[in-house]
């Protein structure tokens, strides 16, 4: 029996109550037309890391090249914990074999692009990348990463599979 097609996933979009209110942001689309072709290794870097839920909402704060990761109200930096879980994770996942990944848009932990920041002059900006993701893909230069804002349609998730696919068979895996 071959290997299962494996594709990490941002936990919250399967459905899970794991964010910050105690909601999820569930993708009926996404998981209905992937989830045939695949297994979801589900991650949440924020409950993963011990943050509970629910909990204070965070952000990225500082510099975007190396931001930190801090509470709204309270202030708390989680930036060292972070970091210290996902490069513990990242091993675990590598032995999973994962072909690509799909992370929840915008995220702190898990944002690809465009993430909301607030830079050294107090700026609001999108210059963001979630601090989980970043290390995911300095880690992983080459595996297929995407958000879920960009697989609403038939074609995007089409070629992702592609994409996924391709890295899998790179990877002598059938």
């Amino acid at each position: 029996m071959a290997i299962p097609v494996r594709i990490g996933i941002s936990q919250c979009l399967l459905g899970e109550r794991v964010r910050h209110d105690g909601g999820h942001k569930r993708d009926g689309f996404l998981i209905e037309t992937l989830g045939r072709d695949v297994e979801w290794v589900p991650v949440c870097p924020e409950v993963e890391v011990g943050m509970g839920v629910p909990r204070e909402k965070i952000r990225l704060v500082g510099d975007p090249r190396s931001p930190r990761l801090v509470t709204l109200t309270s202030g708390i930096d989680h930036t060292e914990a972070m970091e210290r879980f996902s490069h513990r994770r990242i091993r675990e996942l590598e032995a999973l074999d994962l072909s690509g990944y799909v992370f929840k848009a915008s995220s702190p932990s898990c944002g690809i692009r465009e993430v909301p920041l607030l830079n050294a002059q107090g700026e609001d900006t999108s210059d963001g990348v979630g601090l989980f993701a970043r290390a995911f893909i300095e880690h992983f230069p080459d595996m297929p990463v995407e958000d879920e804002s960009r697989l609403h349609d038939p074609q995007a998730i089409e070629n992702f599979l592609e994409r996924a696919l391709a890295y899998r068979k790179s990877r002598n895996h059938v």
